[in-house]
């Protein structure tokens, strides 16, 4: 469920690409969408334990306000292959987000689980963010929810995350997320702008409360954009 629910959230992690944005690596997403008429990947390995998964996620705003973004994952547990996972997702925004203010969005889409034979789940949430000292300090809070097809389950699905940005190109994230029921997930990392605008790396190590040696995790990313056609 781990993995799920981090594709449920991903709204951020997946489907941004202007400087100074909730991408890549948070998961809890921001009230912004790709340039109108760039694309953008992402890529990343999630490496828990004995566990691998490699993650591909392009992403396309073709119109200006809607985004739809259309990948998924390859998985591997002791070295052999494992169900990959799929996710398909758009976005759209109520308000965007600009300095010293607020953005409101709203993005809905449908994910299988890494390493699962079972059926995806449909979700949706609302990504509300919050600009501060002029995009120096940016905050996101998310709220949604989580349809589980295999049980008929509906979960509130909740995420609250910030990036501070420290020098020109490098920027530090930390996040907190999690549903209604069972202990919440965190991760902290570093972003790194190498060409500012259009090539970005990742790193984050993160956990679930009360079970941080177990569950824990580290990531490594590349994200590729696009000029505007």
């Amino acid at each position: 469920m781990k993995n799920l629910l981090s594709i449920s959230l991903l709204g951020f992690a997946i489907s941004l690409a202007t400087p100074a944005q909730a991408a890549r690596p948070m998961i809890t997403d921001d009230a912004r969408l790709t340039d109108a008429g760039a694309c953008q990947m992402e890529t990343w390995v999630h490496i828990h334990q004995d566990e691998r998964e490699f993650w591909a996620l392009p992403a396309c705003n073709p119109g200006g306000n809607f985004e739809l973004t259309l990948g998924g994952a390859l998985a591997y547990t002791d070295g052999k292959k494992q169900h990959g996972a799929l996710l398909v997702q758009g976005k759209t925004l109520i308000k965007p987000l600009t300095t010293n203010s607020y953005g409101i969005g709203f993005a809905a889409g449908y994910a299988t689980q890494p390493g699962s034979e079972q059926s995806g789940s449909p979700y949706l949430y609302v990504p509300v963010s919050f600009s501060l000292a002029d995009d120096r300090v940016v905050i996101h809070t998310n709220l949604g929810n989580l349809r589980e097809r295999e049980t008929r389950k509906n979960h509130l699905t909740w995420g609250v995350g910030g990036e501070l940005q420290t020098t020109e190109r490098l920027y530090v994230i930390a996040e907190s997320y999690g549903q209604d029921k069972g202990s919440a997930f965190f991760q902290t990392g570093l972003r790194y702008w190498v060409i500012p605008g259009h090539v970005q790396i990742d790193t984050t190590y993160g956990s679930r409360f009360g079970h941080s040696r177990e569950e824990r995790w580290l990531s490594i990313g590349l994200r590729l954009i696009t000029p505007s056609l």
